[in-house]
């Protein structure tokens, strides 16, 4: 198996607004002038790094915005632009919501399944529900309109509907799932938050736990995960009430290898001892200490919001926001976690992400991971591939098509409207992606 990142493409509404409670980022920079150019770029020069060492480095296209067919939902009538308006003068909180460009967390698109690990054979996605949140709950069907557009060999690869059925099955996507593998076999590693259908599930008190141990069992069975290869653990409540919104934000796995805090689990020593005993003795642990980074810190330079990814060479390394080789005491446990001869992670590279950072996403954030055998590359749109050429039109594209400075008043703009269209138009052309995008719907 090899391991394809798929990063989010930053939409040109990129802005800070303060939409996510529960996520200490998003609620600190809230009301910031955003810069939806340099956010785009900072995007993409990670990707970019990451296939010129050799990986399979893709890229998702960003979701139309302003939504202006939830305004109409909403009882908004006239043009795009005179919805526009009407929210801009009504309501300037829905604007920022059907605004978002918060799709750019492609971690949250979807649950994944490779065909190794499913029962009939095929690759599986179930996009997230995201029912937590108005500005995210937006996304899904179109999510799984652009996935279907990505990978889209039929007879390899499945597109599910998302989970429905009410908040007792939210599902945040694969922020909260992880697929290890022992020995070349799989093990997926389902993260919740509370149990909602049962009365002695114990919950956060502070923010909201957002996905659910129904969510994730329901994902695993559309996904027709074996379930002989699922394992689920809850995330500790306290963390939650840290800021730890998702398991991403206190752990992160790949391949045999798991970092963690020492307070990411209800019990964490439990699950850590019974996932060793699941991966048959392959699972190498790396535990950092309250005493080493303590919560707050975590949750600020999102040291787990890192990704692990395994380097041609063979080597693992950590790509890391910039904010953890700012901060000493994460600098400290990093260099002292590559100079240990005990496990695979031997290299880091740090990424300037401060865009996305102060809006609550870091690496880890920006990618869907998806596992594939080598011979099914093919089924995925090459126009979605990140090449040198590629690369080098998404780069122009983002710096004719996007603002310096974006507040909310510019989208009460119609020039900015307008300008949002046409660049669709064209970002259609460029990533191959025809059936993608109802313009005229907007």
């Amino acid at each position: 198996m090899i391991e394809a990142n798929f990063d989010g493409l930053v939409g040109p509404t990129h802005n800070y607004s303060g939409l996510s409670f529960g996520n200490v980022a998003s609620l600190n920079f809230a009301k910031d002038i955003s810069s939806p150019k340099q956010a785009a770029l900072q995007g993409l020069h990670k990707a970019k790094v990451l296939a010129d060492r050799g990986l399979i480095q893709g890229i998702l296209p960003p979701q139309f915005r302003p939504n202006v067919s939830v305004l109409r939902n909403l009882g908004f009538r006239g043009s795009a632009e005179e919805c526009i308006q009407q929210a801009f003068n009504e309501d300037r909180l829905l604007l920022s919501i059907v605004s978002s460009s918060s799709y750019m967390w492609t971690a949250n698109a979807a649950t994944y399944c490779p065909m190794a690990d499913s029962i009939d054979g095929k690759a599986h996605f179930t996009p997230a529900n995201l029912r937590s949140k108005p500005h995210r709950a937006i996304e899904p069907y179109q999510t799984k309109k652009t996935l279907e557009c990505v990978f889209e060999n039929r007879q390899m690869f499945e597109v599910h509907d998302p989970i429905e059925l009410g908040d007792a099955f939210s599902d945040e996507g694969a922020a909260n799932h992880t697929r290890f593998e022992f020995n070349g076999r799989g093990v997926h590693f389902f993260v919740y938050g509370r149990e909602a259908l049962s009365n002695e599930s114990v919950a956060p008190k502070k923010f909201p736990a957002r996905q659910t141990l129904e969510a994730s069992m329901a994902v695993a069975r559309v996904n027709q995960t074996d379930p002989n290869i699922c394992f689920y653990a809850q995330q500790n409540p306290d963390v939650i009430d840290s800021g730890v919104f998702h398991n991403d934000v206190i752990s992160v796995g790949h391949k045999n290898v798991l970092l963690y805090h020492e307070s990411a689990f209800l019990n964490t020593a439990k699950v850590v001892s019974d996932l060793y005993e699941l991966s048959g003795g392959e699972l190498i642990g790396i535990k950092v200490l309250n005493d080493q980074v303590d919560l707050q810190t975590a949750v600020k330079t999102y040291l787990f919001n890192s990704q692990l990814v395994t380097m041609p060479e063979g080597h693992m390394a950590l790509v890391a926001p910039k904010h953890c080789e700012e901060e000493p005491s994460v600098k400290r446990f990093i260099d002292s976690m590559l100079a240990d001869g005990r496990h695979p992670v031997d290299e880091v590279i740090y990424f300037d992400l401060l865009q996305s950072m102060k809006n609550g996403g870091g690496p880890a954030c920006l990618r869907l991971r998806v596992q594939l055998e080598k011979e099914h590359v093919s089924g995925i749109n090459p126009g979605c591939i990140l090449t040198q050429n590629k690369y080098s039109e998404l780069v122009n594209w983002v710096e004719r098509n996007y603002k310096d400075q974006l507040t909310l008043a510019d989208l009460n703009q119609y020039e900015t409207y307008a300008g949002i269209k046409r660049a669709f138009v064209e970002l259609s052309q460029i990533m191959n992606l025809s059936n993608l995008y109802d313009i005229e719907a907007n």
